[in-house]
């Protein structure tokens, strides 16, 4: 079966057919029925979708993680995409089977292993001090939470939402902090690196990843920051760190979210702790304009709003790129040493 249209090239008002996968189903009721509530998705986005009553009653059932052939119309609810289902379908395990996964799966852009090699050499780089070394060496020569930290998303849907978020947003901010610390050299780098490198590493229990990336029961109850303080304990205890540098380490991954209605168990109070939480949040920032811009048509400079950001963005005009000019040599009067000829300096 052929995967039909990608939800990037969803446009209102316009009818659209294709394979998704459900990443959300729930049941509501309406004046005329019952009907199903979805999000659908691919490896290029999302969509929320309604199938109205009387279609409805054809499911009694729906569950995340399942391939869904929809045919229906697209068109737009508070500056939003909807699609509306007029005839569905799921996919046998056979058809579902034959699909390339690669069109269901979002994956950073970049390539994997190239940023994980980038990340192990940044850090036989940094951490000079042994106990800080004998941590990170624990933790990553664990072979079954190095690979699932490099295929991990970093989040379900705001920013890095897609296999190997994890690890491509963990290098940024790793890389970020590098550069903090270089400029102002009174903060404890090995420490702040040390939070830059394991800040959001409780993700890999938080979520499912796979093709419905979805929270896990234990991500829902404590979070990705109280698991990351969970799974270190056990390097912690081995790696001869001080006590004081064990629990600087801790606040650095509870603190990171800035403010406790953003989940921070406390808020940062060392100077290394603000730094990190500047650091995620300007990466995270980034990486949701990134996809917003990337969602724009020719033509198009504005995004609709954005609850998580409080504003709709705007897509300015670029400074225009100057090529350079080679410089040709100029001309001098200084004499030669035959008739004062003109010389080139």
């Amino acid at each position: 079966m052929q995967k039909g249209i990608f939800v990037k090239d969803m446009a209102a008002p316009n009818e659209a057919e294709g394979v998704f996968v459900i990443t959300l189903a729930a049941q509501g009721s309406s004046r005329n029925g019952p009907y199903w509530r979805l999000v659908l998705a691919d490896a290029s986005g999302s969509v929320e979708a309604k199938i109205w009553s009387p279609l409805s009653a054809s499911f009694p059932a729906l569950h995340t993680g399942s391939f869904f052939y929809a045919h229906g119309r697209v068109s737009t609810f508070r500056d939003q995409l909807q699609f509306t289902v007029e005839e569905g379908r799921l996919l046998s395990p056979e058809e579902g089977a034959a699909l390339d996964l690669a069109d269901f799966m979002p994956a950073s852009p970049y390539p994997l292993d190239a940023m994980m090699d980038e990340l192990m050499g940044l850090i036989r780089e940094e951490f000079r001090y042994k106990p800080w070394r004998k941590l990170v060496d624990g933790v990553f020569k664990n072979e079954e939470l190095r690979e699932a930290f490099r295929t991990c998303p970093a989040a379900k849907g705001v920013h890095h939402a897609y296999a190997g978020g994890l690890l491509e947003h963990t290098l940024s901010v790793f890389k970020l902090c590098r550069r903090l610390a270089d400029q102002y050299p009174e903060l404890d780098r090995q420490t702040l690196l040390a939070g830059a490198l394991f800040h959001d590493f409780g993700k890999i229990r938080e979520f499912s990843g796979g093709i419905a990336n979805d929270y896990t029961d234990e991500g829902r109850l404590l979070g990705h920051l109280e698991i990351c303080v969970e799974m270190l304990a056990p390097y912690l205890e081995k790696s001869g760190l001080e006590p004081e540098l064990q629990r600087h380490l801790k606040h650095l991954v509870l603190s990171h979210h800035g403010t406790l209605e953003f989940g921070a168990v406390r808020v940062p109070q060392t100077a290394e702790a603000l730094v990190l939480h500047y650091a995620d949040n300007i990466d995270a920032k980034m990486a949701q304009c990134r996809g917003l811009f990337a969602q724009l048509g020719e033509g198009e400079s504005w995004t609709p709003y954005q609850a998580t950001l409080g504003r709709a963005m705007h897509r300015c005009a670029q400074t225009p790129v100057e090529e350079k000019v080679e410089k040709k040599p100029r001309a001098s009067r200084k004499p030669s040493g035959e008739g004062g000829m003109l010389s080139l300096l």
